[in-house]
């Protein structure tokens, strides 16, 4: 920070002043009370000074006002954070998002430009250090040009009654619907003069209970500068790109010039910029009269345009929709969970009335510089603007071990906004369930199939056990279904071939590599449906749509419709040796006075037996390297398994992965609709194939920074 010039050093300031400065309050209300009621006397009569009844009326209004009025905690914007090495990170992060109702960053009196507060004091309060909260020589040049003007025209608000003012206003703001607020700002703002009175008797209350740095203070972070900005430090950052300690002097006097008629003067729109100059050189020529600033810098200050050349404007929009383009499906799947944050409150009520209020830095889980490879790869292999049919495609990874979301990329870009963003624009989070923006979710295809595998093993089977792996039709009535909620019995013929050829009888090993329809039917056709479902609760594989998975004989080669991340999950515990957790987000969070609070807690527990992850890891290890997931394999040495699965006529297509560090799954698909992928190529690849280019580089990329050890 710029260190403050010794013209600017004011006298220090305490929070329990001497006998002195307490007469000097005394005296401050009973001048304001005179004042007051000649105040109240030409507001009633102007011309007329009924001093008796004005007193009469002063000290009603006084009597009535409590003493104090809290400084109370102000909207500011929350910022979310994801972890990133590039070029300008802070401390291993970047800033995704900032989310707010009010764009505001609270800062520290030691945080602030030099320059800002002599602009402020000089421009605004000449003698706010000398005076308790009304400055009487003011208030009576004020009462007699009011008197001579017949009307209202000069407040002679001091910082502190300005202050006083816009506590007011920020309550109004807050009031639960737009009617409430409208009556409470136009009370907060009304152009009475016991409203002036109230400020008065406030402001001599306020500076009791405060001192001149928490004041002063307090004014420069509640103060609106236009453009839904707040505080000196989102002006700052708004109007220049720097940090309100970095703002030089023309800087400075012109925000300062805002704060009374941001409308008129704000830097938002170039047909204020000539009123903002000729209130800044003001400001400035005060500044110089009062001794803040020498003769050159005032002269170079002048000079100093405000226009295009001299304002940086940064855009600070709220919301996802307004951030890092590569991360802004993941920061609105973080605002989904808010209420689930415990650093937040106790209760989900408390915690999202503190997120609206914010000054919350969530440090998240995402790392930004795999998610970079796979949003390109996901959105330049699955085109959001498709207009054949309606083209949908997801990428997500978790950490091994902790459920750790790390990228989450979904074809179209985000837009959360009333007008939409067009073709290419959505709001439904493919990666994700309902309850999170997503979608009722896709058919899984054979990724399902290693919940039969896992169901096999625990009964007992063996991974050399030879099936019949032929395409044919079986009764439905011999397939065994236990669950209480079945809705079964199942009855009927179900016919259904093997998308990649072969039959016969085979190894369930084999059977998996190859992912052989026939072999699986014949695997659940030893077992209980319901057992094949209980393995995907275990692993923790949800629907997207919330209800339980189906256990219908179909639903063995992948019939119900469920998320990416929860698959991911799901393939993340085999190689964990058979521990699942629930995908956490928020590493860390930094509240609004700077303290530390903890991120969510890893939630694992052992899901299934280590031995039956063990030899399941060895089924999908297979799949990969050669298998029909062998076109993912970047062939890089790090073990990996994994799954691939595609509905009848390649209606959705998937392939999971996982190493011992990360998990990934991609989805390529109908977002609604049955066209089939096979039928449809990008860049000369097969739609249906489209899949193993995303997957090849993603997983590259994650095994470049992660590695991976030996798998179960």
């Amino acid at each position: 920070m710029t260190k403050r010039p010794h013209y600017l050093i004011r006298p220090a300031e305490r929070r329990h002043r001497p006998v002195l400065s307490a007469l000097q309050g005394l005296l401050g209300l009973v001048a304001a009370s005179v004042v007051g009621g000649l105040l109240v006397a030409t507001a009633v009569a102007p011309g007329v000074a009924l001093v008796g009844m004005a007193g009469a009326s002063v000290a009603n209004v006084f009597d009535e006002l409590p003493e104090y009025l809290e400084i109370n905690r102000t909207h500011e914007a929350n910022t979310i954070w994801g972890q990133y090495t590039g070029p300008g990170n802070v401390n291993g992060y970047a800033v995704i998002a900032s989310v707010y109702e009010q764009n505001r960053h609270a800062v520290d009196y030691d945080e602030i430009s030099p320059w800002v507060i002599a602009a402020a004091v000089d421009g605004e309060d000449r003698r706010f250090f000398e005076h308790s909260g009304v400055d009487t020589q003011s208030v009576i040049r004020a009462v007699v040009g009011n008197f001579r003007s017949q009307d209202v025209d000069s407040g002679a608000s001091t910082i502190t009654m300005q202050l006083v003012k816009n506590l007011f206003v920020q309550q109004a703001l807050n009031e639960p619907s737009e009617l409430l607020r409208e009556q409470a700002y136009d009370e907060a703002t009304a152009a009475s003069f016991d409203r002036k009175l109230s400020e008065m008797k406030y402001a001599i209350g306020l500076e009791k209970r405060y001192t001149k740095q928490e004041i002063l203070t307090a004014y420069l972070n509640i103060s609106f500068f236009g453009d839904n900005t707040y505080g000196i430090e989102a002006a700052a950052q708004r109007y220049y790109s720097v940090s309100a300690a970095d703002l030089n002097l023309p800087q400075a006097a012109s925000l300062i010039a805002i704060v009374q008629y941001p409308g008129q003067r704000g830097l938002d729109d170039p047909e204020n910029f000539e009123a903002n100059k000729n209130r800044r050189d003001v400001i400035l020529q005060a500044m110089y009269d009062y001794g803040s600033i020498t003769k050159k810098e005032l002269d170079e200050a002048i000079a100093t345009p405000v226009d295009a050349s001299t304002i940086a404007p940064m855009d600070l929009g709220s919301g996802c929709v307004n951030g890092w383009e590569a991360a802004r499906w993941f920061c609105d799947y973080v605002v989904k969970n808010v209420e689930t944050f415990d650093a937040l409150g106790e209760t989900e009520a408390e915690r999202l009335t503190n997120w609206s209020y914010g000054g919350y830095d969530l440090y998240t889980t995402i790392d930004l510089d795999v998610q970079g490879a796979a949003h390109g790869m996901t959105t330049g292999w699955v085109p959001a603007g498709e207009p054949a049919f309606a083209l949908g495609g997801a990428t997500v990874s978790v950490e091994v071990g902790s459920g750790r979301v790390l990228t989450m990329a979904v074809n179209k870009r985000f837009d959360d906004s009333s007008e939409g963003g067009g073709p290419d624009s959505g709001a439904v989070n493919y990666a994700t369930d309902y309850d999170h923006g997503g979608s009722s979710g896709f058919q899984s295809g054979s990724t399902y199939k290693l919940f039969t595998l896992v169901a096999w093993l625990q009964a007992g089977k063996k991974l050399s056990a030879v099936v019949d792996g032929s395409a044919r039709t079986v009764e439905q009535n011999k397939f065994r279904d236990t669950c209480p909620d079945s809705r079964g019995p199942w009855g009927g013929p179900y016919p259904f071939k093997n998308d990649s050829g072969g039959g016969g009888a085979m190894s369930v090993q084999s059977a998996t590599a190859a992912s052989v329809n026939g072999a699986f039917i014949s695997m659940a056709l030893q077992l209980d449906l319901c057992d094949i479902r209980r393995a995907a609760e275990a692993l923790g594989v949800e629907r997207a749509d919330g209800e339980a998975l189906w256990t219908n004989p179909s639903s063995v080669l992948g019939t119900n419709q469920v998320t990416p991340i929860s698959m991911a999950g799901a393939y993340a515990a085999i190689a964990a040796g058979g521990v699942v957790c629930k995908p956490i987000v928020l590493d860390r969070v930094t509240g609004p006075d700077g303290e530390d609070l903890p991120g969510q807690k890893k939630d694992c527990h052992q899901a299934i037996d280590p031995a039956i992850a063990a030899q399941a890891s060895i089924a999908l290890q297979g799949v990969m390297n050669s298998g029909t997931g062998s076109a993912s394999n970047p062939g890089d040495g790090i073990p990996v398994l994994g799954k691939t699965g595609t509905t009848d006529d390649s209606i959705q297509t998937w392939i999971i992965t996982s190493t011992t560090r990360v998990a990934t799954a991609v989805w390529v698909g109908n977002s609604v609709g049955e066209f089939p992928l096979n039928k449809y190529s990008v860049n000369g690849v097969p739609g249906n194939l489209v899949r193993h280019q995303i997957m090849n580089t993603v997983l590259a990329t994650i095994d470049a920074k992660y590695g991976g050890g030996p798998l179960p």
